[in-house]
């Protein structure tokens, strides 16, 4: 897979439809394999963080989660077809899913938020089963029994939502211990396919103003998005070397 590199970051040059046929694949292969989105807050905490910047660089797959990495790879000379976002492919890979009967594990958000999630995405595609779920407010000492019950549930997708760069760091720790085929972080998916949180208008989606809608219904992020001015100074600053 062609890559473009956005401030030592490598990410895959595909579109949604190659990133689930890629997924497929992994899933089929029967071993395990680490998907990351990565959007421009994981690119500015990766410059700071060598542990992330190594995982998503070795990664099996990494999609371009975001307008602003979609901008920052034209400005710097190595465009990327479209965005793939966390949460837009786990409902196409749960669409699947139900076909294929490949079973996803949801794991993190809030104790309660992965059940209703896993509810909400059986209903919408009928045939899906939900392989198990699990809350993310679990302590470093829980992760072996946790491992273990991931692995008794024999998932074919681990679909972890517990925030950059923790979800990123516990997959590749625990990813050849659970034998999932397919990890990836998801960040806050669970949240809005539970229906507690609402996605942005399509329109602002696609004009890459979804921040903006987020922000404005959870101002508690404001530490997210106050990575965007720095990646923002951070790419125009290569792009003039």
């Amino acid at each position: 897979m062609q890559t473009s590199t956005v401030l030592g970051v490598n990410v895959h040059a595909i579109n949604s439809a190659e990133a689930l046929r890629i997924i497929e694949e992994f899933i089929l292969s029967g071993t395990p394999h680490i998907v990351v989105t990565a959007d421009a807050s994981a690119v500015v905490m990766a410059q700071s963080d060598p542990d992330l910047m190594e995982i998503i660089n070795t990664a099996d797959l990494v999609t371009p989660d975001g307008a602003g990495i979609l901008w920052a790879a034209r400005r710097l000379g190595t465009p990327l077809a479209e965005r793939v976002s966390g949460v837009d492919l786990v409902q196409a890979l749960c669409e699947r899913g139900a076909e294929t009967g490949h079973k996803p594990f949801l794991l993190g958000a809030a104790p309660g938020i992965a059940e209703e999630a896993a509810y909400a995405l059986e209903q919408q595609y009928p045939g899906l089963k939900i392989a198990g779920t699990h809350h993310g407010f679990f302590t470093p000492e829980e992760s072996d029994a946790l491992v273990r019950k991931i692995r008794e549930c024999k998932p074919d997708m681990l679909f972890v939502a517990m925030g950059q760069p923790r979800q990123e760091k516990w997959i590749r720790q625990y990813m050849e211990a659970m034998g999932v085929p397919v990890s990836m972080g998801v960040g806050g998916t669970f949240d809005v396919l539970s229906g507690r949180v609402k996605r942005a208008p399509v329109w602002m989606q696609r004009s890459g103003l979804e921040w903006i809608y987020r922000l404005a219904r959870n101002p508690r992020k404001i530490d997210k998005c106050s990575t965007l001015p720095v990646f923002v100074m951070k790419v125009l600053a290569a792009g003039r070397k």
